[in-house]
């Protein structure tokens, strides 16, 4: 990847002109089988120019309660788009239809209007479970009934698809727009893609750049993205086995519970006998054996496996976790 990025060909793409951020786009854009891509600097930024495009302030978006705009983009709905998030639930971070079509505005002068449906795939606060692609085409079809704008945030589409066996296309054709990382499992340094219409995509850039987020010569981190698309899709089977085979052994332990069905790379796991450490504690008392996971509740932690994790790291997880169960 590094020999890619530093081999790229390079130009100012402000203008339109770096060869190498056109071709990412492209590739994505075929990819997905939408009409166009964008490359921008993050998942949050993807996600924010989807609402704002999507809708006016003032407007209702509904996401699941865990969606990733509710809780890890820094209350950006609001400062960017002065939208209003409603939450629905649904088991599996599934957004349960029937409620999602109970929250739908009617068109009234004195109510806010109900302008899109987001959904996230995997559900990362759900334990990266897959959403599938038969309860997207019916969450499409309702939300297109109340002419909804649909938003895929498909920071992880790669792990639902390699999961579920289910084409990246086939999930993409459930949404008006879609968003996914390159970053997280594809294994790219930075950047996340928005694809969608060749006109949601030209309006897109001015949105893009009003946020900051213009590139200049960042064809060599384009670069990276084409190399993690062409090369470690196929890696992902392998981070969701070692992810089962983590969560597996965890349970044996008997101190420990995994609220979640490990569908693809996040395990979250929660401490659930007194003397044994739990949330930060224990964060920090495997980041003491060389192993990062984040603390994300007073008794929870999560693991996310990649491509920069072994068999051998998963032993070593293993067994620093009845080291750490042992020492009390």
């Amino acid at each position: 990847m590094r020999q890619r990025m530093a081999e790229a060909e390079v130009g100012d793409d402000v203008y339109g002109d770096d060869p190498t951020i056109a071709q990412l786009e492209k590739y994505t854009a075929e990819l997905l089988g939408k009409e166009a891509a964008l490359f921008v600097v993050s998942g949050t930024m993807a996600n924010q120019i989807a609402i704002i495009l999507a809708t006016r302030p003032g407007d209702e978006v509904i996401v699941h309660k865990y969606a990733h705009p509710a809780h890890h983009e820094a209350g950006a709905v609001g400062a960017n788009a002065g939208v209003n998030l409603v939450f629905v639930s649904g088991e599996g971070g599934c957004i349960d239809i029937d409620e999602m079509e109970g929250f739908v505005r009617p068109d009234a002068h004195y109510l806010a209007q109900t302008s899109m449906l987001m959904v996230e795939n995997t559900q990362n606060m759900a334990g990266g479970r897959v959403v599938p692609v038969d309860h997207m085409q019916k969450l499409y079809e309702r939300a297109k009934a109340h002419e909804l704008t649909v938003h895929l945030d498909g920071a992880r589409i790669f792990n639902a698809s390699v999961a579920s066996g289910t084409p990246v296309q086939d999930f993409a054709a459930c949404a008006d727009t879609v968003s996914f990382c390159l970053s997280k499992g594809l294994g790219a340094p930075i950047g996340s893609m928005l694809c969608g219409s060749k006109e949601t995509i030209r309006k897109a850039r001015r949105t893009r750049t009003r946020l900051g987020g213009a590139w200049r010569q960042a064809g060599m981190l384009a670069a990276a993205g084409l190399y993690a698309l062409e090369t470690n899709i196929g890696g992902l089977a392998a981070d969701h086995r070692r992810a089962r085979v983590l969560s597996e052994a965890i349970e044996e332990f008997g101190v420990f519970s995994i609220p979640h069905p490990v569908d693809t790379n996040i395990i979250f796991m929660d401490t659930v006998q007194e003397g044994v450490l739990g949330g930060r504690e224990l964060e920090a008392a495997l980041k003491r054996e060389g192993i990062l996971a984040n603390a994300v509740s007073p008794r929870g932690v999560r693991f996310v496996t990649h491509l920069g994790i072994t068999d051998e790291d998963i032993e070593h997880t293993i067994n620093a976790l009845g080291r750490i169960i042992a020492s009390g």
